[in-house]
């Protein structure tokens, strides 16, 4: 029996091969089947169904998410604080901040790691907002409350590590997104020629700088009954006056930096006396000078560590041959000695070539972290003091560098004899016009000031000198007048 089936809502009569109506019971077993099919095709129909009603939903959704996306970006761009992040890590390096470009919700906080080998910190130009140094390898942050919305420069603060490449623009963003005036917005345009002549020479012409304190001055001692010289140094932070109207906190012994020089006699009976005024231990270590093993100066070593408000007394007979030494925290060194603890400690006099009668001696001490940062005898030009000579003078400096990097120090136009390399006698002095000096070494030269003018004296490593906008940092001069 062969069967035509017809899917028609109203199928015709199925015949047989004659075309004769099919039997009764053939047209119940057709109407089972077609029941059965019928059936089938509701259920099919009826996944049809759920399949168009879900990819339907499917197609609202993403048209949803599409919208709320681009109102989420309207939004973004009409208040960037929507994005914006509440805290932002900035790293440190030299000479680096990164990100260049930081952004940041109003009243954030910029957290600060030092990824470099020496002090950095994070300063606001124009805000007078700085986190503290960072040491190298530490960590930090800034907390940008009460900051107005706005664009910003930030630098670190060390002399000559913004010239050095260390900035980095701030973008703060309202947190309401209503829009802030900027306070400091960086500059996008290249200096001129002529905007970099005018600012080196207005750095020029500001030097010699007035600056409150004056370091490395001697200090007098007090003579005991039984003939010892007995020094008082004070170590306590005060305010210190870097270049013109920057102060930083500044570890100090008797408030200035570097400390008083203690300058004493072969054989002497010699007593110095500490007075802690820190909110931490310290100890001095006489860096250069023999002293007995209990007078050495180094914490759990050779002595307890000398707590806040109490005093030490470090007592010896100064050795019998010329010295040229330091004297220095050995606590906390990394932040202490940079931020300032540390003096000049002499013996004698060094022994000079014949036919030289020295008319002045001088105390150079390099520094290049810390508060204080790249600096001679604790200032930064233009604030640093030029050794001013007579023509046909002899001068004698001692260069001490209490520094973390070396410093190569150059002296235009005159010669640099080296006559001691620290303190020790050269029996062959010799001529130089650039000597490198290490962290921890002293050398002591004499310069013949034969050639009337002034004379550049610097570090020659450049970023510690000068840039773009000037001088800056480990520079001074010599000034040689008319006998």
């Amino acid at each position: 029996m062969s069967l035509t089936i017809d899917t028609d809502p109203a199928p015709a009569l199925a015949t047989n091969h004659n075309g004769n109506s099919k039997s009764p019971v053939d047209n119940g077993r057709l109407v089972e089947l077609e029941a059965r099919l019928d059936r089938r095709a509701l259920r099919r129909d009826g996944w049809t169904i759920v399949i168009f009603s879900l990819a339907a939903l499917a197609l609202v959704a993403s048209m949803l998410a599409v919208g709320f996306a681009s109102r989420a970006i309207g939004e973004s761009k009409r208040n960037p604080a929507a994005s914006a992040p509440a805290t932002v890590m900035v790293h440190l390096s030299e000479f680096k901040i990164e990100p260049a470009a930081i952004t940041v919700a109003a009243g954030g906080t910029l957290n600060i790691m030092n990824m470099g080998a020496m002090p950095h910190n994070l300063s606001i130009k124009g805000a007078e907002m700085s986190s503290p140094m960072v040491a190298a390898g530490g960590t930090g942050s800034l907390v940008l409350a009460g900051l107005a919305p706005g664009d910003y420069i930030v630098i670190c603060q060390v002399p000559g590590h913004e010239q050095s490449g260390m900035t980095a623009t701030l973008h703060v963003v309202d947190r309401s997104g209503a829009g802030g005036a900027a306070i400091a917005t960086p500059s996008t345009v290249p200096m001129s020629a002529a905007e970099m002549d005018a600012m080196m020479a207005v750095s020029i012409k500001a030097f010699p700088a007035k600056t409150a304190g004056l370091g490395a001055q001697t200090l007098a001692p007090t003579i005991l009954a039984d003939g010892t010289k007995q020094f008082e140094l004070t170590a306590k932070v005060v305010k210190w006056e870097v270049e013109p109207g920057r102060f930083v906190d500044a570890w100090t012994y008797n408030g200035t930096v570097p400390g008083p020089t203690i300058h004493v006699n072969e054989g002497d009976k010699v007593s110095v006396v500490l007075h802690n005024a820190l909110p931490e231990s310290t100890a001095i270590h006489f860096h250069g000078i023999i002293t007995p093993n209990a007078m050495d100066g180094v914490p759990e070593i050779t002595q307890p560590p000398v707590k806040p408000g109490e005093s030490f007394t470090y007592s010896f007979i100064a050795q019998s041959t010329p010295a040229v030494g330091m004297y220095h925290s050995h606590q906390d060194a990394v932040k202490q000695v940079p931020n300032g603890l540390a003096g000049a400690f002499l013996i004698g006099e060094e022994p000079v070539p014949a036919g030289v009668a020295v008319s002045q001696e001088q105390i150079m001490m390099l520094n290049d972290g810390g508060t204080i940062g790249l600096s001679l005898n604790g200032k930064s030009f233009p604030a640093t003091a030029p050794i001013v000579a007579k023509l046909g003078d002899w001068v004698e400096v001692h260069y001490m560098n209490e520094g973390q990097m070396v410093h190569p120090m150059h002296l235009h136009g005159l010669t640099q004899t080296v006559i001691a390399k620290d303190g020790f006698p050269l029996p062959q002095p010799y001529d130089a016009d650039t000597i490198l000096v290490g962290p921890g070494e002293r050398y002591t030269v004499i310069v013949h000031a034969d050639n009337l003018g002034t004379w550049a004296w610097h570090c020659h490593i450049l970023s510690h000198a000068e840039g773009d906008k000037g001088m800056f940092g480990m520079v001074t001069a010599m000034v040689v007048q008319p006998a």
